[in-house]
């Protein structure tokens, strides 16, 4: 077993890796050129508020350097005995060609230096996979090889290269940290794109934007020396001497057996519990940013150590460190929390923290995104349901979220009894089943239910739409035969892409299986999972299978959707339960007796916030014209044709279209421009030629002018549009262009000062124009 720096709160052990060591290099060189914190110049760039704070802690950093000296003679004694030992094996790669090693001296890298230079240049870390074992497990490429094996490199470009790129960047934080504020490191981990480590200073200190810079050159500074990452493996004892000073690591270490064999890596003057691996050394990096400070707490719990959380990015390149800026500015102009302001669709209050309030242009949304899902339930037979809201905890109990859920859940006594808010629908369904008896004729019996939930998220972990108290989900629940199972799972999928080409949303899926720990027998899994399988096989698109990771009551599909700027999301799933039919008790006849049914929990949008959150973003706010809360802008262009303006906005009112006007003294260029702006999806301007012929003057929100229509005929069009949902302009189609709604990632929204040179005619001139067009 071992002791992991990098892992989540929530699981801090991490697990056991053979030993490591970097082929005799001298521990107290370590690749660098100074490697003692107290000397030379990274002494010299300690800010002043925190000096005392470092020099405090010096002692802590020399001891662990002095102790990892010492274990780490014994790795160096280790490859000495193998290389006398001399005993070969055999390493194969990926193209089936042998190589020959030896055991406990022969490393990756040497493996590497034998294949083409590009090879070494980009690998960052192996994949070994022992003859004896069934898995592959990430190695160092620097740790000998111990058995005959196959044998991977990774690059950057790999999901487990850029992991360990990351977690090898977390510990170049780490000691940056260190060495800059004298702080207790507790954990750091690499995420989905970076990493960060959360730390402890002492006498309430926090960290502010300013110290950035610090960190950055301290960073920096450690990459110039490209100090080597070096491995030793140590007893709990031994860990526990070591860091005896840092009572968050003492806890982890305490929280192992006695007998747990606890990984240590070492760069520079920075010694961390840690399963690896890591790069070869830090000169790997050759860009690194800090691009967030926020606040945390050790263990995740309010109640525990507040902590500083540092987050970081680093690329082996200069060109994907621009790429990533410029995605990381794009998406602050996309930001829903922004957008939602500028547009009035939402806002939160203290008064009800968790839960937003959305606006008539937000709810406008809201809405369309739910009867859109009405429709589709309609279309696939399935039955809107409502069910309360609270419930006695009695039920609770049953479902087993009392003891495993409580603690995110809203209670309260009511009559001496204990209530709470429902977190989730599926618990009610299944006593709406059980209502009544069942027959297997009635089956499928699929409810859906947009219920309010509630759950107790911590104030911290609280994000604009994304993380909030109350929501609503497109929650159904389907009770089934077994032998319904993989026709219903052909529904969901079908369903699925049909809403998410409609959004114009990309997505990947994956299969997650049984866990060691599951609820049911095997048979009964092998029946789920193949009927899982086999629905995502016939679908004829790629999907990842995800071994273990399935719920321990049954197997799932899981769906990861992609924005306009590539950013992942979880919010579709289908998921195979077979506890809750057996908790609940639930039945249904058959012609020889009862059965119990399965029951199929699925979303498509998942939290209605999240994915207007989502596609908010997406979209960068110009909302296609189905979903848009500002459809139509009427702009009259004198006083004289006001009272034409406002019959155009009835008619189209009357066509259940968001139509407005603008019945401001502005000049109608500045109308224009402003609607626009505003991202009206489509202006339509109107004068006293325009009234006597009874048409509109069209143009849309990208500054295009598409001539003279009759009302008529202009309302059929947006109504053919609309009912369509289409992410392309009716006009744009007619005219030959087919450019989508949501923008690509390289291209900016429209800023308040992007005014063409058209804007700058006058208003009469600009409306003859438009006619002539």
């Amino acid at each position: 077993m071992g002791a992991d720096c990098c892992a989540t709160p929530e699981a801090l052990p991490g697990a056991e890796h053979p030993h490591n060591m970097q082929n005799g290099a001298s521990l107290l060189s370590n690749g660098s050129h100074n490697s003692h914190p107290s000397k030379g110049k990274q002494a010299s760039v300690v800010a002043k508020p925190h000096k005392a704070y470092v020099q405090k802690r010096e002692p802590y950093y020399h001891k662990r350097v002095e102790l990892f000296e010492q274990y780490y003679q014994r790795e160096v004694d280790r490859v000495a005995e193998a290389k006398q030992a001399a005993s070969p094996i055999k390493v194969t790669l990926p193209d089936g060609a042998v190589q020959q090693g030896v055991a406990g001296v022969t490393t990756p890298m040497d493996v590497a230096k034998t294949l083409p230079k590009s090879v070494v240049k980009k690998a960052v870390v192996a994949k070994v996979k022992a003859a004896s074992a069934d898995d592959a497990i990430t190695w160092d490429l620097l740790r000998p090889l111990e058995t005959d094996c196959s044998l991977e490199l990774c690059t950057f470009d790999d999901k487990t290269g850029k992991d360990t790129f990351w977690h090898s960047s977390s510990h170049i934080l780490g000691q940056a940290l260190e060495l800059e504020f004298g702080v207790d490191l507790t954990i750091g981990p690499s995420i989905e794109e970076g990493f960060y480590y959360d730390c402890y200073l002492e006498d309430g200190r926090t960290l502010t934007d300013a110290d950035k810079a610090a960190i950055e050159k301290r960073m920096q500074q450690v990459v110039k020396e490209s100090q080597s990452f070096q491995r030793v493996v140590v007893t709990r004892d031994e860990a526990l001497a070591m860091f005896q000073e840092n009572k968050f690591k003492v806890e982890i270490i305490s929280g192992l057996p006695q007998t747990a064999t606890i990984s240590l890596y070492r760069c520079g003057p920075m010694v961390d519990l840690c399963h690896g691996p890591h790069l070869p050394n830090t000169g790997y990096l050759k860009t690194q940013a800090v691009n967030n400070l926020s606040r945390a707490f050790w263990r995740a719990d309010v109640n525990k150590d507040p902590l500083q959380r540092v987050y970081g990015i680093t690329f082996p390149d200069k060109e994907s460190m621009k790429d990533y800026q410029h995605r990381m500015e794009e998406a602050k102009k996309r930001d829903h929390r922004l957008l939602g302001t500028q547009q009035e669709l939402f806002f939160f209050d203290r008064m009800s923290p968790g839960s937003c309030f959305f606006l008539p242009n937000g709810a406008r949304v809201y809405n369309t995104l739910v009867e859109f899902i009405r429709e589709v339930y309609w279309d696939y037979e399935y039955e809107e349901v409502v069910t309360p809201n609270i419930y006695n905890f009695d039920l609770w109990k049953t479902s087993g979220h009392a003891e495993h859920y409580k603690q995110n859940m809203f209670s309260f006594d009511i009559e001496k009894q204990e209530f709470g808010l429902k977190p989730m629908n599926c618990p009610g369904h299944c006593v709406m089943f059980a209502s009544r008896a069942r027959s297997y004729r009635e089956l499928p019996l699929r409810l859906a239910d947009f219920g309010v939930l509630h759950r107790n998220e911590y104030s911290g972990a609280l994000q604009g739409l994304t993380r909030v108290r109350r929501f609503q989900q497109d929650d159904a629940h389907v009770f089934c035969r077994p032998d319904q199972i993989k026709p219903e799972l052909h529904r969901f999928l079908q369903m699925l892409k049909m809403v998410y080409d409609t959004f114009g949303l990309h997505y990947k899926m994956a299969l997650s299986t049984r866990p060691q720990e599951k609820l049911g027998d095997d048979a009964m899994w092998d029946q789920a999972e193949g009927a899982l399988q086999g629905a995502l096989d016939e679908t004829g698109l790629d999907w990842e299978m995800n071994p273990g990771d399935g719920a321990f009551y049954g197997p799932k599909i899981d769906i990861t959707v992609y924005d306009a700027l590539m950013r992942k999301f979880q919010c579709a799933t289908m998921q195979l339960d077979f506890q809750l039919p057996i908790r609940f008790n639930l039945q249904y006849q058959t012609e020889t007796g009862h059965e119990r049914p399965v029951m199929l929990h699925r979303a498509i949008l998942g939290s209605v916030e999240r994915m207007f959150a989502i596609l908010t973003e997406h979209y960068a706010a110009k909302w296609p014209f189905w979903l848009s809360p500002r459809q139509v802008m009427v702009v009259p262009i004198s006083e004289a044709s006001l009272e034409y303006a406002q019959q155009v906005r009835l008619q189209l009112r009357k066509a259940k279209l968001h139509v407005d006007v603008d019945a401001t003294d502005r000049k109608m260029q500045k109308k224009v421009r402003e609607a626009q702006l505003a991202q009206y999806n489509y202006i339509l301007v109107v004068g006293e030629q325009e009234m006597k012929e009874q048409t509109v003057n069209v143009r849309t929100r990208d500054m295009e002018t598409h001539g003279m229509h009759s009302l008529k005929d202009l309302t059929a069009k947006l109504l053919e549009e609309h009912s369509s949902r289409s992410l392309v302009s009716a006009f744009k189609k007619s005219s030959g262009l087919h450019a989508h709604v949501g923008q690509p990632a390289n291209q900016e929204p429209v800023a308040a000062a992007a005014v063409s040179a058209e804007a700058e005619q006058s208003d009469n001139h600009q409306l003859d124009k438009a006619r002539v067009n």
